[in-house]
């Protein structure tokens, strides 16, 4: 099976072409190719595909297996994908995804990609649209209890489900509560769990503990529900920079849509030897 391992702001997958469906999704082997020891490496994989509706379509999968509705580094990194293999000559490309359309307009400098500007779409506070199980309707700076342990945040829907903690610091470990957070019945379809210190009004820093991944260096979704999150509570202004563990990605809420700006980077092609990973 041939390869393109890309990383945006540090947040890497494996990306395929399956536009013919040769590749059936399994998720043990998803698995295992994604493994840092054993495999290629990778938060999980990403593959292209046809779209009826637009000009393709992303499928995600996460380390573990599981599929994902949208990833906001990947698409800009599949964005580019299809644009340096010669599958599309368009910089304005829209994509099918489990969470919706998603428009990407790629950046170029010297006639090579260096990074995508991505409309993330229409955020949601709604609890029913990740879903919580909460008294509200919203949840907003709220609290929930998980394992005797209460936490306060705010829960936004970004097409996938995260729940934004503002803290003081950084904590230096957030698997622990993120795991917990993650697994807990508060949320039925599981959770991204978003750590956030606020720096100044135009800046935030970030960990992020992902749903089927554990923590990554970067999250394209979880940095849009952070800016979301951050401005429902008046923390910060609608054009703000991220700062995460893999690098910044510019965010800014415009006409009621999230936009995310941030680099595409492929780091090496290859070809894995499929019959070394029995399934």
């Amino acid at each position: 099976m041939k390869f393109t391992k890309m990383e945006g702001i540090g947040n890497d997958y494996i990306y395929i072409d399956n536009r013919d469906h040769f590749f059936d999704y399994d998720p043990a082997f998803i698995t295992k190719i994604s493994d840092r020891h054993m495999g290629i490496g990778a938060d999980g994989l990403i593959a292209l595909e046809n779209s009826d509706k637009y000009d393709f379509k992303m499928r995600m999968f996460n380390a573990d297996g599981s599929e994902g509705q949208m990833c906001g580094n990947g698409i800009r990194c599949l964005a580019k994908f299809a644009y340096d293999n010669k599958l599309t000559d368009k910089t304005h490309l829209e994509f099918e995804t489990m969470a919706g359309k998603r428009i990407v307009d790629l950046i170029l400098e010297d006639g090579q990609v260096t990074g995508a500007t991505v409309d993330m779409g229409v955020p949601s506070s709604k609890v029913k649209d990740l879903p919580m199980v909460y008294d509200a309707e919203e949840c907003i700076n709220g609290e929930f209890v998980v394992g005797g342990k209460h936490y306060r945040g705010t829960a936004i829907s970004v097409g996938n489900p995260h729940i934004v903690l503002f803290t003081k610091h950084l904590p230096e470990d957030i698997e622990t509560d993120g795991f917990k957070i993650e697994h807990s019945g508060v949320f039925p379809e599981k959770v991204n769990v978003e750590f956030v210190e606020v720096i100044d009004r135009n800046h935030l820093k970030m960990r992020v503990w992902e749903r089927g991944s554990g923590e990554t260096l970067a999250c394209g979704t979880g940095a849009c529900a952070t800016v979301y999150a951050a401005i429902l509570e008046n923390k910060i202004d609608t054009t703000c920079d991220v700062e995460l563990l893999g690098g910044h990605l510019s965010i800014t809420y415009r006409d009621g849509h999230l936009f995310m700006t941030g680099q595409a980077r492929t780091t090496f092609t290859g070809e894995v030897m499929e019959e070394n990973y029995v399934r």
